[in-house]
């Protein structure tokens, strides 16, 4: 029974994000760039079939970085976009109307401490994510390619 909720919770996210990424795209980021908290489309390159992967997510800045963070609201395993870009860190991000070349990187040690700390501010269910999950919640530094 559990399992299958999980799959219909996991259905009806993907079917969420989906919509606002399309929306997000539709109003050339005139809408969904704020969803009480900022949000940002990062497109990644899938590392099975090579297409390109949209997903929503809220972020917060580190000076000319972005941060995100992959809680996939506790799930018992990191999103698909973080392995995404393990297997490959270039992607493409789009806040608002503008669209940037990124590179990522996972957050380590001091510096993972400092920004899941900022991150904790900015979004307190992150906090409340990593008390229910075993994993460690990876912190993504999106860094602008000039």
């Amino acid at each position: 029974m559990a399992s299958t909720i999980r799959r219909i919770r996991a259905r009806l996210l993907k079917g969420m994000f989906q919509a606002h990424a399309a929306i997000y795209e539709w109003t050339d980021g005139r809408v969904g760039g704020n969803i009480g908290l900022a949000a940002l489309l990062l497109t990644t390159t899938g590392r099975v079939s090579g297409q390109p992967r949209t997903t929503p997510l809220v972020y917060f800045r580190d000076g000319d970085r972005y941060v995100v963070v992959g809680s996939d609201g506790a799930a018992r395993k990191d999103p698909q976009w973080h392995r995404n870009l393990l297997a490959s860190p270039k992607a493409t991000i789009r806040v608002g109307r503008k669209t940037l070349p990124v590179i990522a990187s996972v957050a380590a040690g001091a510096e993972r401490q400092r920004l899941w700390a900022i991150g904790g501010d900015v979004n307190p269910m992150w906090k409340t994510y990593q008390t229910r999950t075993e994993r460690e919640i990876p912190v993504v530094v999106l860094t602008p390619i000039a």
